[in-house]
């Protein structure tokens, strides 16, 4: 079954408390957390303070994706707030610290990123984000040949014995999830999809049945 990760990124800002609690009861198997700083890409999200906020309420895993100019700077302080997969771009050292500070380690690959660079480290790492967005905003549109990407990264992973999770972020909905889970993926990003939906709690269902 495919597992689901609501995007923080969408959530009502003034009622996290709530939109957290539909998290909790949901049957949702990640939180996903964008970190921006503003300079690695042009927007800048939430910080500390929040996350540490979040991570007293929340009560399911989160996956928190640094964007950032030097993620290796937050390792340890997320490890201490409890932080399950902390996802960065492709930087083998860091990758190494993250699994040391007993955390699951991500490599994030933007849509223009090819999977070449993973082919040193794709059996040292747990998961792999595709972007299918071009990453700073939410509510942008799918990009279309993710999907051979993802059917490429899934090939790569099977063909190294890899255990990698392949997590797609990015326009994704019924429609675009099901040709991602298709093509191989394991978790889906879900932002506006889940927390504007009528129905939050019922998407996610409809997301994992795909």
């Amino acid at each position: 079954m495919i597992q689901v990760a609501p995007s923080l990124l969408s959530a009502d800002f003034l009622n996290l408390a709530k939109d957290i609690e539909m998290i909790n009861r949901s049957e949702a198997d990640w939180l996903h957390y964008d970190v921006m700083d503003g300079s690695f890409v042009p927007n800048i999200s939430f910080g500390f303070p929040v996350l540490s906020a979040v991570m007293q309420q929340l009560q399911k895993p989160l996956d928190a994706h640094f964007m950032v100019v030097h993620p290796e700077r937050w390792i340890k302080e997320c490890a201490k707030l409890g932080v399950r997969m902390f996802t960065v771009p492709n930087l083998h050292r860091t990758i190494q610290e993250i699994h040391e500070a007993g955390m699951m380690a991500g490599v994030a690959l933007n849509p223009a990123t090819p999977i070449s660079v993973l082919e040193d480290v794709i059996c040292d790492i747990d998961m792999v984000l595709i972007m299918t967005v071009n990453p700073g905003f939410g509510g942008q549109s799918f990009i279309a040949s993710m999907v051979d990407k993802v059917a490429r990264l899934k090939a790569m992973i099977t063909a190294k014995g890899s255990k990698a999770w392949i997590e797609c972020d990015g326009g994704v909905n019924l429609t675009t999830g099901k040709q991602l889970a298709d093509a191989g993926v394991d978790i889906l990003v879900a932002g506006s999809f889940v927390f504007k939906n009528a129905n939050p709690q019922q998407a996610i269902i409809d997301m994992k049945a795909l």
